[in-house]
């Protein structure tokens, strides 16, 4: 299966809708610049959107779900069958997520990409079934080409499928998928992974520093250093949720769509998007900090200031959909306050 796709050109920011909703924010009932980062987020939907008074009305929100080999070498708190059972809980409505999504009356779908225990048919739920899971990347590369590949797609075609999205949500649960992720992010940042690993599912002092210790001699391992290719990297160490994620992305940034990015994982499969075509990234909102110990590191490697930083470090999406209605609140004010005209007010001179 072909990737040159990820190679297409990006979608153009409107830098004229972006002069105009600078233009309306001087306009407006308030001292200039005080409604602080709001003012910035509309600028930058409005950019996105190519439309002077952006909307957030129809966000879409997709959880990718996979199995990580790399969970027998005791890095996670949590057994594989949690993938599974947590699957379940999302068709079922129960997770943080469903919850969330619900709230905002926003589309949820979940894409299990491949579990390492097989999972009926769900509600809601589309089983790919690419692998079962990745291979464990201690001893092996975790994906080959041709699961790569499907797993890139499989973000492309849910991006192709979506219909009138204006706001792009990415979740993902799988066990084991933070040691993916530190791996990654070690790699492309070219830093010790014992400075990005965190606890994940809940890990102990002593989890957190063998779970930096098996990722960093896989990465030796593997001879992966800072100019490896991102493709080859992604191959080797990621998740084919990681893998989705990253595809999505960038096929969002060729369609047009903005993307609000979730956490630690999350902002890993932006950090590989960006590498791949670095013209993706403005079309990326970071929506918090997780309290991941390595995200920081993550989002100054792409300049990211998140929105919020609430300590959370759920995943499943579940810091970005929280922070739909602060965009949602930066779009309302941003096209609903009178201008001083309106208001017959006397601007500032």
């Amino acid at each position: 299966m072909p990737t040159s796709w990820l190679n297409n050109p990006i979608h153009s920011p409107n830098l004229v809708s972006a002069e105009q909703a600078a233009q309306r924010q001087e306009q407006l009932t308030k001292p200039p610049g005080s409604l602080g980062r709001l003012e910035e987020i509309a600028i930058t939907l409005a950019t996105l959107q190519g439309n002077e008074n952006p909307r957030i009305e129809n966000p879409n929100i997709v959880v990718f779900a996979a199995d990580h080999g790399i969970a027998e070498e005791g890095v996670s708190a949590f057994p594989q069958v949690v993938t599974g059972e947590m699957i379940r809980n999302f068709s079922r409505g129960g997770a943080a997520i469903s919850v969330l999504a619900n709230t905002l009356q926003a589309p949820l779908k979940v894409i299990n990409l491949g579990t390492a225990h097989p999972i009926e048919d769900l509600p809601g739920v589309s089983h790919l079934n690419i692998a079962a899971g990745t291979a464990n990347f201690a001893k092996e590369s975790a994906m080959t080409d041709e699961t790569l590949a499907q797993a890139l797609q499989a973000g492309k075609d849910v991006v192709d499928d979506m219909k009138a999205v204006d706001l792009f949500i990415a979740g993902e649960m799988g066990i084991a998928n933070t040691s993916s992720a530190t791996a990654l992010a070690a790699v492309l940042l070219n830093e010790d992974a014992t400075l990005i690993a965190g606890p994940g599912t809940g890990l102990n002092p002593q989890g957190v520093q063998h779970k930096a210790t098996v990722i960093n001699a896989a990465i030796q391992k593997h001879g992966l250093n800072a100019i490896s290719k991102p493709l080859e990297v992604l191959k080797t160490l990621g998740g084919l949720e990681i893998a989705a994620i990253t595809g999505a992305y960038i096929r969002c940034a060729q369609k047009g769509i903005p993307v609000l990015v979730d956490g630690f994982i999350s902002s890993v499969a932006a950090l590989v998007a960006s590498r791949l075509q670095a013209d993706s990234l403005p079309w990326m909102i970071f929506s918090h900090q997780s309290a991941e110990p390595g995200h920081s590191r993550i989002l100054q490697a792409m300049d990211a200031n998140p929105l919020l930083n609430l300590g959370m470090r759920l995943g499943e999406g579940s810091g970005a959909a929280v922070a739909v209605p602060l965009l949602q609140s930066a779009c309302t004010l941003h096209s609903s306050m009178a201008t001083f005209v309106e208001a017959e007010v006397s601007a500032s001179n």
